[in-house]
Formats: C-alpha cells, structure tokens, sequence
C-alpha cells in the first residue's frame, strides 16, 4: 500500500527525515511514535504530497505521490485544524467534504450518524462554525470528515490530542474497528504510547528523523516503548 524508498527531507543543511525503506502493506493499522522533532508530521507530510522529498519518494498504491494525484480519491487525513474549513459550520464542512468524494447528503448523514456518541451533543445543530469550536471538538469534526467517502487509506497525525478521556475512549473503539475492514489501512502518530499500542498492530519508532525499531505489537510492547523512551 504504502512504500517509501530512500525518502529524505532537509531544510537547508539540516535532515529532518531519512527513511531508507519502509513498507506498510493494506490493511494494516499501523502506529508512528516519537518525541517532537523525530518526522513524524513530516513523514505525513511528505505522504500527502504537502512538502516534497529532498531524496527518495513515497509510493501510494503504485503511485508516486509527488508526481501523480491519483492516490487522492482513495486517501484521507486529519493532520490538524488547518484541514477544516473555519467559516462553514460542521454539518457544511461535511457536505462539502462529501461532495468532493462523491457522497451525497443521504450518504453523509448516515454515515455521522454513526458518530452521535462521539460528537457528544456538541458538534451537529449547534449553529456555529467550525473556527468556534473548541480545539477538542475542530479535532472530532475533523477525524469523522476523514472517513467520508470510504477510503482505502485514512492517515491521523495525534488524534487523541485534546480530547476528553471518554472521547479517547471510543476514539480507540473507531479505529480498532476501521482496522478490522482489511481493505482500510489506518496510519496513525501519537505521542500516548499506551493509546497506540491498543490500536495499532505494527508500530515504528522514530528517532531524528530515521527508523530505530520496527514493532509487530505484542502484550510486551508498550513496556518495550516506555523503556526506549527512558532512555
């Protein structure tokens, strides 16, 4: 699904990122762990064609991401509340979202629906923009607008970020389920070790930009992760 062959990104004369190889195949849920600065938002980055590889490149599905955008129709992300669009309220953000997947309006409310608990009577009717949500709720409209229009590959850069406890909670739900249908591949960064070994059945760690382990998740990992991480 996903092939980054010898991707490097620089600024200036600093690297940022060096991933000689990686494969993460379809239908995998697959976790990305660092501390700040390690690329993981760059390598997300690099993957949604929103900066380019100094070296290298990221294929999607056979396609080169930064010399074709037919990997779009089939690709999804939340990265941050740059993605939404402030002055629309929730329900037309969707709307939107799902007229450029090919959705119509019966087609989305059906598919929010699913999302009633998640959203916690603070997102739907309640006439304001998304600009006026809280950081926490720009992130719920966000993650659920991502799986809009059946994508094969649904990309979220620190998801559990800014929201609740009880939000988190059946934040993991989704994805565990999303993970369950072998023709979705989730991508997943978080800094919560915890929260992405529950979800996620590969993880790979990052270091100053470059790979240092590479996971199949297992009742051992997360004690494996916390003593990375302590150095």
């Amino acid at each position: 699904m996903i092939i980054a062959n010898n991707l490097t990104k620089k600024y200036g004369s600093q690297q940022v990122l060096h991933i000689d190889n990686l494969d993460i195949p379809k239908g995998e849920s697959f976790g990305l762990v660092g501390n700040n600065g390690a690329g993981k938002t760059t390598f997300f980055s690099l993957l949604l064609d929103l900066i380019q590889p100094t070296t290298g490149n990221i294929k999607n599905n056979d396609i080169i991401v930064n010399e074709s955008e037919d990997w779009k129709p089939h690709t999804s992300a939340f990265i941050d509340e740059t993605f939404l669009i402030g002055y629309l309220t929730p329900e037309e953000y969707f709307y939107f979202i799902g007229e450029l997947r090919g959705q119509n309006k019966a087609d989305v409310d059906a598919l929010i629906a699913k999302f009633e608990d998640f959203f916690h009577g603070e997102i739907l009717a309640q006439k304001k923009y998304l600009r006026d949500l809280s950081k926490g709720n720009q992130k719920k409209a966000g993650i659920v607008a991502s799986f809009i229009g059946n994508p094969e590959l649904i990309i979220l850069d620190e998801p559990f970020a800014n929201l609740d406890p009880t939000t988190q909670i059946r934040l993991k739900e989704i994805i565990k389920d999303l993970a369950k249908n072998k023709d979705v591949t989730v991508l997943v960064s978080s800094h919560d070790l915890s929260h992405v070994t529950e979800v996620c059945e590969r993880i790979v760690v990052l270091n100053k930009g470059e790979v240092v382990r590479d996971i199949q998740t297992s009742k051992e990992t997360l004690k494996e992760l916390e003593e990375f991480f302590a150095g």
